[in-house]
């Protein structure tokens, strides 16, 4: 086949789902596909064949509709969630523009912000481009179920771009940011941009409270603190966490690595003791920091999932505390940092639950799917 792939993000621009993308892409090629990528200047891969458009304005369909010609593609992907095409509601009505089957992946499907005062014609957007595609792949349970009356519809899960690390790496990664002085301590990590949906007030509470009870805890914030595609909402929360950090007194317990490649950020996973991702929404499939520190087999404390995710299983491959609780946080980091046996079972648990997001699988499942429309 020859599949084209639409990302609104793409390496060396730090995300999700551009990273998702590459590895898609990657992953396609290795089975003998033709795969071309349309995303946004600067865009670069020395192994895939990338194309750029100038933007996602109302001038930016009949460039698409003309690649797509022009490459003879059999089949095109277009990765979707809320911010990466600069909120741009034109992006929506990509099936009508194409002349090619179009089949939307959904790695998240909560509403754009578009303009002020959109009201319901968010969710309309947002559902007519489910609807008029010709087939829709989501990525997590929470967007299978608002899609569920699709009928050309299929879940199937992100993996990860993160690698796993060997014993050098983990030594690099520790000896970046630890003193020696601190080769006791116990180290939590997070991973992914700051949002408000990550919950991180209430790990930086939790990390305030253990700490002023003599226990001895630093905190790493790995990879880089901002996408450029996210909002001045994200921007502001930014500035609040780090006021708060700077308010109790957490300056010296708290490093931040900024942007990594991917084998540093897999160094840094395998020297912190435990990954603490505590969404507000909850553990979801949806969430790529998660499913990175799954492939790294990290010990992860995380919440609980808003619906059942069947695979999570708590104290076997995930810690899981109830959402929006620094008590909650504090508790379970307690416990699990004098309970080296238990961290033990999380990592394995981990490495056991990184199968359901292996990239092979998700290939095959990708391919199978794209066949029944050709």
């Amino acid at each position: 086949m020859k599949i084209g792939l639409i990302s609104g993000e793409f390496p060396p621009m730090p995300g999700g789902v551009g990273d998702f993308t590459r590895g898609l892409a990657e992953s396609l090629c290795h089975h003998g596909h033709e795969v071309h990528i349309l995303s946004r200047s600067g865009s670069t891969s020395p192994a895939l064949n990338i194309s750029a458009v100038r933007g996602w304005g109302p001038g930016s369909l009949p460039p698409i509709r003309a690649w797509a010609r022009q490459l003879c593609l059999d089949i095109v992907n277009l990765q979707y969630q809320t911010a990466a095409y600069d909120m741009s509601p034109y992006i929506h009505f990509l099936p009508a523009a194409l002349d090619k089957p179009l089949v939307t992946t959904f790695h998240d499907l909560r509403h754009p912000y578009l303009f002020p005062k959109a009201g319901q014609l968010r969710d309309w957007i947002v559902q007519r481009l489910a609807h008029s595609s010709a087939g829709v792949i989501t990525t997590n349970h929470e967007d299978e179920i608002l899609l569920s009356g699709l009928p050309n519809r299929r879940l199937i899960p992100i993996g990860s771009s993160i690698s796993s690390a060997d014993c050098r790496d983990r030594a690099e990664g520790a000896a970046r940011w630890l003193e020696p002085a601190d080769a006791d301590s116990f180290v939590l990590g997070h991973f992914g941009f700051v949002k408000a949906v990550k919950g991180i007030d209430y790990l930086v509470e939790a990390l305030a409270a253990l700490r002023s009870a003599g226990h001895d805890l630093r905190l790493v914030f790995i990879g880089a603190r901002r996408n450029k595609v996210d909002s001045n909402e994200d921007a502001d929360y930014l500035r609040a966490l780090e006021d708060r950090i700077e308010r109790l007194g957490l300056t010296d317990a708290v490093h931040w690595t900024g942007y990594l490649t991917d084998h540093q950020v897999a160094a840094c996973f395998q020297a912190i003791d435990l990954m603490a991702l505590p969404f507000t929404d909850g553990a979801s499939y949806r969430r790529s920091s998660l499913i990175a520190a799954v492939h790294s087999g990290c010990a992860i404390l995380t919440t609980e999932p808003s619906i059942p995710i069947a695979p999570f299983v708590h104290g076997a491959n995930l810690w899981l505390v109830p959402r929006c609780s620094a008590a909650a946080i504090e508790e379970a980091i307690l416990q699990l940092m004098s309970d080296h046996e238990k961290l033990k079972c999380l990592q394995a648990g981990a490495a056991k639950l990184k199968e359901q997001f292996d990239w092979d699988l998700i290939a095959r499942e990708t391919i199978a799917f794209y066949q029944t429309f050709i």
